[in-house]
């Protein structure tokens, strides 16, 4: 009996679809994608993933800052940024030496990570052990923890580097050199690095839970693709039951169905969203109501393009089984690439831009910049572009899908 029970239950696997797809693909999938991610060739992982983009400001002007920017430029965990496109201006014009204002600018604005500013007077500061001199300005980003601990502790193994003591100390580990504290404060032990640094975050200062609105915008996006594929499966339900048969040849045609569909799942998303991010602002003082016309844009088109995404499911899908395994596979591969999961800036560049393939990617790049970079609505176009071009696209998908429940 025992034997009967397992081999039945092995052949309703058999037959089930979906359930194969959760069981043997979706973990393969996972495992591919943060073997990636993480260096799962075999290398070094510190290698294999993106070079630091530090941008660069030399205010100190002497020989001895500019040979300990040639040294950081030798590095190659780093890639040094020291000039940039002035503010203002179009993104192709020429450009000049970054400036303390404009590294700042580029920071807050995403372009960049991290900034260091080398000041005047940090040529005679390096290498003192007494707590005095000049102090490295570290301007971070605090949303990408990782980037300014990287290029601290690159900093001081270049000062080492350039004082011919690194080799015998045995600098090499990115963040062994860091700062113990942030915001300008530091330990006793920081004084005696060969570079004493301050940082300054240039986002988030002035709020009570500053990665609430990181974190927010990531879990949202995730759970409305999820909600999306599963509401557009109500198609295989209808045409199981007969119901779609008799809808079409009611004179509404699949157009208006489709329409109808993508219009309430659109509704559904933007009211999931909503529903979160009061949440947010009540619970844990996400600032809703000052950045509401962006955030309504924002839900608005990541509705749009989830619910088109969702109908692309429902219509490729044959039974329910189908429409879940599938949904599971693409939902959760898109959202580990896109950064709901892991955090774009620790991948490589090449699969940073690869996750761009993925609306989910650009939705959250849009919220990011409404709740943590604050920046203006004519910022969101390239986000709201995209969302949109991918909803025509997914809309245009699903149609011609969906023919074959007319032509049954």
């Amino acid at each position: 009996m025992i034997s009967t029970l397992i081999a039945n239950s092995w052949k309703a696997l058999s037959r089930d679809r979906g359930a194969q797809v959760l069981a043997f693909v979706v973990p393969i999938a996972f495992f591919s994608i943060f073997a990636v991610i993480f260096g799962g060739s075999g290398g070094n992982s510190m290698t294999t993933m993106s070079r630091v983009r530090v941008a660069i400001v030399d205010e100190s002007n002497t020989a001895r800052s500019r040979e300990l920017i040639a040294a950081l430029e030798a590095d190659s965990s780093l890639r040094l940024i020291t000039t940039a496109v002035p503010a203002g201006a179009p993104s192709g014009g020429a450009q000049s030496l970054l400036t303390r204002a404009r590294a700042s600018e580029l920071v807050k604005a995403g372009d960049l990570p991290t900034a260091l500013i080398l000041p005047a007077g940090i040529d005679t500061s390096m290498m003192r052990f007494d707590g005095q001199g000049v102090k490295v300005q570290v301007l971070r980003d605090p949303s990408d923890p990782v980037s300014s601990r990287v290029a601290v502790g690159m900093l001081q193994r270049a000062a080492l580097r350039i004082s011919g003591i690194a080799s015998s100390l045995g600098m090499g580990a990115a963040g062994d050199a860091s700062p113990k504290g942030a915001g300008g404060t530091q330990s006793s032990e920081a004084a005696l690095l060969p570079i004493r640094v301050e940082e300054h975050t240039v986002l988030g200062e002035k709020r009570d839970n500053p990665m609430v609105a990181f974190y927010a915008a990531g879990i949202a996006v995730m759970f409305i693709m999820f909600s999306a594929a599963a509401a557009g499966g109500a198609f295989i339900e209808e045409n199981e039951s007969g119901t779609l048969e008799r809808v079409l040849s009611s004179g509404l045609g699949m157009n208006g169905m489709l329409l109808a569909k993508w219009l309430y799942v659109t509704s559904l998303a933007c009211m999931q969203v909503t529903v979160m991010f009061v949440w947010g602002m009540f619970v844990f003082k996400l600032p809703l109501l000052s950045h509401l016309p962006g955030f309504a844009v924002m839900t608005l088109f990541t509705g749009a393009a989830a619910a088109a995404f969702g109908l692309v499911i429902a219509t490729i899908a044959r039974t329910r089984q189908q429409l879940s395994g599938l949904a599971n596979l693409l939902v959760l591969s898109m959202n580990a690439l896109g950064g709901s999961m892991f955090p774009r800036f620790l991948m490589s560049e090449s699969l940073q831009k690869m996750s761009l393939v993925g609306f989910n990617a650009w939705a959250l790049d849009g919220y990011l910049k409404v709740f943590w970079r604050e920046q203006p609505l004519a910022a969101l176009a390239p986000q709201v572009g995209a969302l949109a071009g991918f909803t025509v696209l997914f809309l245009f998908i699903a149609r011609r899908l969906a023919s074959r429940w007319e032509t049954a």
